[in-house]
């Protein structure tokens, strides 16, 4: 598999993780990925309209727009 292909199914593997709003840690540790690297594919998402963020006290949580349910569940969520 692709470095892209492996980064694609790791964005959508942290797309599908926002149930709830979370933070970067607490998407990262159930996937098993790199803190770093989870907020690096957040960063991606948000940039595509598919993850909002709001700041919570020291927190920033991260949750899917209406874009990001729609395409999550045309996937089968």
């Amino acid at each position: 598999m692709s470095d892209v292909a492996r980064s694609v199914m790791s964005r959508a593997r942290v797309l599908r993780a926002l149930d709830d709003p979370v933070s970067t840690t607490h998407v990262a540790a159930p996937l098993g990925l790199a803190v770093g690297a989870t907020g690096d594919h957040l960063a991606v998402l948000l940039r595509a309209g598919l993850v909002d963020r709001a700041r919570a006290g020291r927190s920033v949580l991260y949750r899917r727009t209406p874009l990001g349910d729609a395409l999550t569940a045309g996937a089968g969520g």
